[in-house]
């Protein structure tokens, strides 16, 4: 079950929204880092549920590199980003392609849990692009 989740944007607005619409569904939103040195440290040091991460981010590293990371510790991440690559496909659970609405945010996670549980999938949100090999 989704509970605790990482924020990964260089975005203040865009990470400032989406902590709070994430709080405000019942979800603890254990850190919300810029960059992905910030992302590193909290992926060692706290256990989650899900990493919601950028590609494109400010400074050393991008989303890809945080997949990475997250990935080798057995947490799932979903790339918000406006370009998702090939290399973000093998590495994310899936892309949720900006911009996107509070609604389409919650639904893709609902999605995401589903998919993660072995559930079976009702209609997700049509801006975001599940993978299975990286599930």
């Amino acid at each position: 079950m989704i509970r605790r989740i990482m924020i990964v944007e260089d975005e203040p607005l865009v990470a400032f929204d989406n902590e709070h619409l994430l709080e405000e569904a019942g979800y603890e939103v254990v850190a919300t880092v810029g960059d992905a040195a910030g992302a590193f440290a909290v992926i060692a040091a706290e256990p989650l549920d899900l990493v919601l991460t950028d590609i494109a981010l400010a400074g050393e590293g991008n989303g890809i590199d945080v997949a990475r990371a997250a990935r080798a510790k057995g947490v799932p991440v979903l790339f918000v980003t406006g370009n998702c690559s090939e290399e973000a496909r093998a590495l994310a659970i899936g892309c949720l392609a900006k911009p996107y609405s509070e609604r389409t945010l919650k639904a893709a996670l609902g999605a995401i849990e589903r998919q993660l549980q072995g559930r079976p999938m009702k209609r997700p949100p049509a801006q975001l692009t599940l993978y299975e090999a990286a599930a």
